[in-house]
C-alpha cells in the first residue's frame, strides 16, 4: 500500500510541475488572443484526449514533458488551393466548416471548385459552382474538416507571429515563471512545516571519533566553539573546525536544559580535520516574515547550485556517465517520498525551480532560445525566417531526445547493476 501512495505522489508530482508550466504558455498565450490549438502532457502518441473551446488537450504517452502548440509557430497542415473542389457548411450566411474530401456525403453543402481563398487576412472563399462564381464570407473560426479531422482555421490576427515582441515573449517565458513562482510557494509550505533553524544541532556522533571520545552525543546544541557562537550558522561551525587543523577546540554545548562545556581535538583524515559528527538544525516555528525571508534564501541557494550545475552541463564538465535522466529521477523521488512529505515538498520545490531554469538555456527548442530569437527579431527590426527557426528547433528537439536516450540508458545500467 505504501509503494502505491508512493508511486501516485510521484506521479501527482510530475504532473504538476508540467501542467502548471504548460498553462502559462497557454494562459498567456490565450491572453494576447493566440490560438492555442493543443495542450499536451507528455510526447508521443496519445493515450487521452479531448476537445474545449478551441483547444484540444491530451495526454501522450511518454512523460518526459509536454507543450502548447499555437496557431501560426508550426505551418499550417491542412491547406486549401485554387483548384480544389470543397463543401462549405453555411450558417448565418457565413462559412462555418469547409470539407476538402468525402464530398459525395456533403449533399447538404454548397460544392464548388476554389477559385481564390483567403483564410488569413479577408476571410472569404469564392467557389465556381456550375460555371457561375459566388464569393462566400468565412467565419473567424471556421472549421475545416480533412479526413474526418477537424482543425479551426487561424486568422491572422489570432496567429502567434502577429502578437508584438513583448506579447510573444511573455508567453514563452510564462512556461519557466510558473516554475518559478511555484518553488517559491513550495519552499514556504516546507519552512512553514519545518520551521526555522535557531541551532546547529548533532545529529549523529561516530563511534571512536574526537566527538565521541569529548563526551559528546547525538542531540547536543552547539552553542559556541573557541568562545565565538554559532547559532545557525552550519558553515561557520565547519568552517572553525577546518581551521583548526589538529589543535585543541573549546565547546559550549546544551544538554537538554544545562549548559556543559568540552575540549575536542579534530583528527586529521586524509589532510582535512575531522571530528566524526554528522550536524542538522534545532529548529522552532517561524514567524510569518521569517518564512519568507527563510523561503527566499532557500530559493537563492537553489539557484545558485542549479546553475553552477547547469553551467557544467553546458561547458561538458560532466561525463555522460554520469549524468542521470527520468528514470534516475523518478529513483531519488521514490527515495525522497520515503522520508515523509516535508523532505517530498522540499524535493518537488527543487525540481520545478530546475524546470524553469532548464527551459530558459539558450538550447534550440527550449524556452530559451526562442526568447533568444525573439531577441534577434527586436533588435534587428524584422523576425528570422520562420522556416529556418523551425527547422533550429526540430534539430534541437533530435538533440534533446537523443540526449535522453543515452541517459536513460545510463539510469538503467546503474539499476542493474546496483
Amino acid at each position: 500500500m505504501q509503494s502505491i501512495q508512493i508511486g501516485l505522489q510521484i506521479v501527482l508530482m510530475f504532473f504538476v510541475l508540467v501542467s502548471l508550466h504548460e498553462w502559462g504558455h497557454y494562459y498567456f498565450a490565450k491572453r494576447a488572443g493566440i490560438l492555442v490549438r493543443e495542450f499536451a502532457i507528455g510526447f508521443g502518441p496519445k493515450i487521452f484526449s479531448y476537445t474545449k473551446g478551441e483547444t484540444r488537450y491530451t495526454l501522450r504517452l511518454l512523460p518526459i514533458g509536454g507543450f502548447v502548440r499555437m496557431a501560426g509557430e508550426d505551418p499550417e497542415i491542412v491547406i486549401i488551393q485554387p483548384g480544389q473542389r470543397v463543401a462549405l457548411q453555411i450558417k448565418d450566411n457565413q462559412v462555418t466548416h469547409l470539407f476538402t474530401d468525402q464530398l459525395d456525403q456533403r449533399s447538404l453543402a454548397i460544392q464548388g471548385t476554389v477559385e481564390q481563398i483567403d483564410l488569413e487576412k479577408q476571410l472569404f472563399v469564392m467557389l465556381s459552382i456550375e460555371g457561375d462564381t459566388e464569393r462566400f464570407d468565412v467565419h473567424p473560426q471556421a472549421i475545416m474538416v480533412t479526413k474526418g479531422r477537424e482543425t479551426q482555421i487561424a486568422p491572422l490576427d489570432r496567429q502567434f507571429g502577429s502578437k508584438t515582441v513583448s506579447q510573444r515573449a511573455l508567453s514563452i517565458f510564462a512556461g519557466p515563471l510558473m516554475n518559478f513562482l511555484l518553488a517559491f510557494v513550495l519552499f514556504v509550505l516546507f519552512v512553514a512545516l519545518s520551521g526555522v533553524a535557531s541551532n546547529v544541532k548533532l545529529d549523529t556522533v561516530n563511534a571512536d571519533s574526537p566527538a565521541a571520545k569529548a563526551g559528546l552525543l547525538a542531540g547536543d546544541i552547539i552553542k559556541e566553539v573557541n568562545h565565538i557562537p554559532i547559532n545557525a550558522d552550519r558553515e561557520k561551525f565547519i568552517d572553525l573546525i577546518q581551521k583548526s587543523k589538529d589543535q585543541p577546540m573549546n565547546w559550549i554545548i546544551i544538554r537538554g536544559q544545562e549548559e556543559k562545556q568540552t575540549e575536542v581535538t579534530p583528527a586529521l583524515d586524509n589532510g582535512s580535520p575531522k571530528v566524526g559528527v554528522v550536524v542538522g538544525f534545532d529548529s522552532r516555528n517561524a514567524s510569518f516574515k521569517e518564512v519568507v525571508t527563510s523561503s527566499w534564501d532557500t530559493m537563492v541557494y537553489w539557484t545558485k547550485s542549479i546553475v553552477s550545475g547547469l553551467k557544467k552541463l553546458v561547458l561538458g564538465q560532466f561525463k555522460m556517465d554520469e549524468l542521470s535522466g527520468p528514470v534516475g529521477t523518478i529513483q531519488i523521488t521514490s527515495q525522497i517520498a520515503h522520508e515523509g512529505i516535508k523532505p517530498m515538498i522540499l524535493w518537488s520545490g527543487i525540481l520545478s525551480l530546475y524546470l524553469g531554469l532548464f527551459n530558459l538555456l539558450p538550447f534550440p527548442a527550449l524556452d530559451g532560445s526562442r526568447l533568444v530569437f525573439l531577441g534577434i527579431e527586436a533588435v534587428r527590426g524584422k523576425p528570422v525566417d520562420p522556416s529556418r527557426e523551425s527547422v533550429v528547433h526540430f534539430i534541437g528537439f533530435a538533440m534533446l531526445m537523443l540526449l535522453m536516450i543515452v541517459v536513460t540508458y545510463n539510469d538503467i545500467l546503474r539499476l542493474i547493476n546496483g
